[in-house]
């Protein structure tokens, strides 16, 4: 698993460390200012090139007053998102190699105006062994917007990591 920046320097180096964070918030990123081009290079990369995303000034007359980031660029967003800011947790297990493995409920709640702050927040779900040397993780993710109560998107995220048997 990828080294990272800690609050308080708690390193795990075993399976059984990194279960006694299990419900714990281990992560809150930094925040990230959604740009419109960002929005367009997504369109063009998807095929989804509704109006609400793309044309500023039909999307001002629209629903959101503005436009909008796609809710599955959220989603992307949320890798890019968890790589900066503080962590509660250093993880350090001697591994070959870590997947996304899939995800878990989730759900768009708030729309996320192109001009505004996101940063995700991350919270620790569960960890099991699925087979000899291959640990599972769900992590719960939540991306909040700058001066909003109700988060953008919601997300289990499950990831595999594969020991390194060498250590």
């Amino acid at each position: 698993m990828a080294r990272m920046a800690t609050a308080d320097g708690t390193e795990i180096t075993t399976v059984e460390q990194l279960k006694q964070h299990v419900g714990e918030e281990t992560r809150v990123g930094d925040w990230h200012l959604v740009t419109q081009e960002e929005i367009n290079q997504f369109a063009d990369a998807t095929g989804d090139h509704q109006w609400i995303h793309v044309d500023i000034e039909r999307a001002k007359n629209g629903p959101f007053k503005g436009t909008i980031a796609h809710g599955y660029w959220t989603l992307s967003a949320a890798g890019f998102l968890s790589r900066g800011g503080t962590s509660t947790i250093n993880v350090r297990l001697p591994s070959r190699m870590g997947i996304n493995y899939g995800l878990n409920r989730v759900r768009f709640i708030n729309p996320v105006p192109v001009g505004k702050r996101i940063r995700s927040r991350s919270k620790l779900v569960s960890v099991e062994e699925v087979q000899p040397g291959v640990v599972q993780q769900i992590n719960e993710i939540t991306v909040e917007i700058e001066g909003e109560t109700k988060p953008a998107m919601v997300a289990e995220s499950i990831t595999r990591t594969y020991l390194d048997s060498r250590a």
